[in-house]
């Protein structure tokens, strides 16, 4: 059973060992389920009373922190305990790390070139001109199309489809069953029917990307539908033809991006949210969920909602408004009638 000692954790990730540094863990846990031999953290002050209680061998906390009662657990101090709790808990305890070996069931096309320590699984097929770094871990049924390139570190989860010509950077994660690639919504009328307009572009990815599962990325109608470094996409995302996202977006859940939309760095989308064709939305923005962008947010640092979406606090006051629209008209019912008397008296 593989064990790690606090001293080798703090030797890793950082950060100031109060206790037995050579306490070891085996697992990981939350702290309301600590058992002996387990890895947790704590970061919130509300949990205190759990870091008291739990049976956590070895507990991440803030470096500033100071208990008040009793601790069974080793403690290591850490600027960051949840990131420090995650960087040990995916270099260590990911189950899917040590996968090595290509199956015998997988399709590679002998001109394509696959990097060291790669993991290949069942039924996986990779097309001609095929280009994967180093330490891929690619699971089964995935398809990765001609000519596509994709760097090191790279995790694909089962049936995953990667179209041709795509181009993603290092430490991409994809969860099943999303597409990129797939040909973007582009017809022309003619008439009373529509002409379908060959997609002859691509799909480009930056670094550090995690892609959620049963997301649509289209290729572009011509260039590139782009994503930015560290940007993350949930479950259920829509990125249509030629949009470009910029640097660290996040997106969460059954958002949809029209085409040649351009997004900015930092920008953040709640769930549901629908942006319209076309247009350019400045850095740092965030949207609440459900709200529809349905023109260019040229100003920075904004938070908006609603449809079309407005500033958050101008539309929360309108939303007063309409839970007093009642109040309201009764008020100006009664006002209209008293102006009525008022002229009556004065003819």
């Amino acid at each position: 059973m593989f064990e790690i000692t606090a001293k080798e954790i703090a030797s890793k990730i950082g950060g100031t060992i109060v206790g037995d540094e050579n306490r070891k863990v085996n697992s990981v846990s939350k702290l309301e389920e600590g058992i002996i031999g387990s890895l947790g953290f704590f970061s919130n002050p509300k949990y205190e009373k759990l870091l008291y209680e739990t049976e956590c061998s070895i507990v991440f906390v803030p470096l500033n922190f100071v208990p008040t009662n009793s601790v069974n657990a080793v403690l290591i101090k850490h600027e960051n305990p949840y990131f420090a709790f995650c960087s040990i808990l995916a270099t260590y305890f990911n189950p899917n790390q040590t996968k090595l070996g290509i199956s015998q069931s997988a399709k590679i096309d002998k001109n394509s070139k696959i990097g060291e320590n790669a993991y290949i699984g069942e039924n996986v097929t990779v097309e001609e001109g095929v280009v994967i770094g180093n330490n891929a871990k690619i699971y089964h049924g995935v398809v990765i199309g001609k000519n596509s390139i994709l760097g090191d570190n790279i995790i694909l989860y089962p049936n995953v489809v990667l179209y041709s010509y795509t181009q993603a950077g290092h430490n991409l994660i994809v969860h099943s069953g999303t597409v990129i690639g797939s040909d973007g919504f582009g017809f022309a009328p003619i008439g009373k029917t529509y002409l379908k307009i060959p997609q002859v572009g691509n799909v480009q990815i930056g670094n550090d990307v995690e892609i959620g599962a049963n997301c649509a990325i289209d290729r572009a109608t011509m260039g590139s539908t782009r994503i930015g470094n560290g940007t993350k996409l949930d479950n259920l995302v829509q990125v249509a033809h030629n949009v470009e996202i910029g640097n660290n977006v996040v997106v969460a859940s059954q958002t949809g991006i029209a085409g040649s939309t351009k997004i900015g760095d930092n920008c953040v989308f709640g769930g549901q949210v629908g942006v319209a064709g076309h247009i350019n939305i400045a850095e740092s923005n965030s949207f609440g969920g459900q709200a529809g962008v349905t023109g260019s947010v040229r100003k920075t640092n904004q938070k908006m909602t609603g449809t079309p979406a407005i500033d958050v606090n101008a539309y929360l006051r309108g939303i007063v408004g309409v839970k007093n629209i009642d109040k309201i008209m009764k008020e100006l019912k009664e006002l209209k009638q008293e102006i009525i008397r008022l002229k009556n008296q004065n003819e």
